[in-house]
């Protein structure tokens, strides 16, 4: 009998207290995910690279050097990027995208201006790559910026047969800033715009923006130390004229403004800063009648910058 129950105990089925663990283990775990979202697949591995290759951030090269490259997030602010002609290299798509208007257009967009390249990558990729920003599934890469040499704009002028006409911005921070500058300097004739490296706007997708696309014909000049630069316009001949609230000199009474100038623009709040301030030739405020503090470097720069167009006409 001890001899039965062994054989029988050695039978294949349900033990007792099983609980219905088969049963679950028979029910379904719903449809198979695409290939490229299924980690491990060939597939998924190769879409991961691309889009980590493609954030790859470059490294500075060139006169001027190079900005990195820069991500646009979000369905509006990509559509509106590609309106406005911001430069891109590739439209990342999230699988599976809820196909709305604005997910179109930016396909259109796209598409229409060419050499932007569409790339579709899974959810997951994209909330690294923005990390975990609201992309909504639409992420443009804006290709680095390479920044001329401060002397490219001097030698560009007068390759021309024209005086140079340079804003340079100090301490100016906004991005709309330095598009708007960017925008008066192409409207009124001049030969470009030089931020300081550091502590500065640089040509992000918003200063693009701004510029109403004239950022795709007035270069912007990158300096190691805005100072050096300005004191070395000084001795190549070009006068430097700084704006101040309380300068010495009132705009109209500056005839120098017809010949080879560089016009700094200081920040709203703090202006020009000590050393640059002091590297100036002459220091100009813009007359007020209207009582205001100050004027936004965008605002400010066009005025000047009207007045030496005026000038030289």
């Amino acid at each position: 009998m001890a001899a039965n129950n062994r054989r029988m105990s050695g039978k294949k089925g349900a033990q007792v207290g099983s609980g219905g663990q088969r049963r679950k283990g028979l029910e379904g775990r719903g449809p198979t995910p695409p290939a490229e979202m299924r980690k491990g697949h060939k597939k998924n591995r190769v879409a991961n690279a691309k889009a980590k290759q493609a954030v790859r951030r470059p490294v500075a090269r060139g006169r001027g050097g190079k900005s990195a490259s820069e991500l646009v997030v979000g369905r509006n602010p990509v559509v509106e990027a590609l309106r406005e002609g911001v430069p891109a290299s590739t439209l990342y798509v999230q699988q599976f995208i809820d196909n709305d208007e604005r997910v179109r257009e930016a396909l259109q967009l796209a598409g229409e201006r060419g050499g932007i390249n569409l790339m579709e990558a899974p959810r997951p990729e994209l909330d690294r790559m923005t990390n975990g920003l609201n992309h909504q599934g639409l992420v443009l890469q804006v290709p680095p910026y390479e920044y001329a040499h401060p002397e490219d704009l001097t030698a560009a002028a007068y390759d021309a047969g024209e005086d140079p006409l340079i804003v340079a911005l100090d301490g100016v921070t906004d991005p709309r800033n330095l598009g708007a500058v960017v925008r008066s300097v192409s409207a009124f004739g001049g030969h470009g715009v030089v931020v300081p490296e550091r502590r500065s706007a640089g040509m992000t997708a918003g200063a693009w923006k701004t510029s109403a696309g004239t950022a795709a014909r007035t270069p912007v000049a990158r300096a190691t130390n805005l100072t050096r630069t300005l004191e070395a316009c000084k001795k190549a001949g070009i006068t430097v004229v700084g704006l101040a609230a309380d300068g010495e000199a009132e705009l109209g009474d500056l005839e120098a403004l017809g010949g080879p100038v560089v016009i700094v623009v200081g920040s709203e709040g703090k202006g020009l800063s000590r050393l640059v301030g002091e590297t100036c030739d002459y220091r100009v405020r813009i007359p007020m009648p209207g009582g205001a503090e100050s004027l936004n470097a965008g605002v400010a720069a066009g005025i000047v910058l009207y007045e030496a167009a005026r000038r030289r006409s």
